[in-house]
């Protein structure tokens, strides 16, 4: 059987749960949403005191980032995101959430008409 790869970029979570939720629905196994950026890591998982905490850089405060060099934060500290001071329209990246689907080839058309009809761009 014929498979197709379908990778979709989302503005939201949100809007790619519910385009994966109705892949599901409609018989549409293999289908998984991630959240992509700029930068390396997953993030803080706990709320940081940037006074009293231990913190490894400015990129990893406030970037979320897992850098592997001095360097590399410090560069990364250079994107306006990281002052606090930009307006916070999607980092300036755009489309952060990927969905990735295979489906049968037949079905392929079907299948993409579902993700854009919930904000995904094929």
């Amino acid at each position: 059987m014929e498979e197709r790869n379908i990778l979709a970029g989302f503005f939201t979570e949100e809007d790619a749960e519910k385009a994966a939720k109705q892949l599901k629905q409609k018989g549409f196994e293999t289908v998984q949403v991630d959240h992509i950026g700029l930068f390396p890591g997953d993030g803080t998982d706990k709320i940081m005191n940037p006074i009293s905490g231990e913190i490894p850089s400015l990129g990893s405060l406030t970037l979320a980032g897992d850098f592997s060099s001095k360097d590399a934060s410090i560069l990364a500290a250079a994107n306006p995101s990281a002052s606090g001071m930009a307006d916070g329209s999607h980092d300036g990246v755009g489309r952060t959430v990927l969905l990735t689907a295979v489906v049968p080839e037949e079905r392929g058309d079907e299948a993409v008409a579902i993700i854009r009809a919930c904000g995904g761009e094929v």
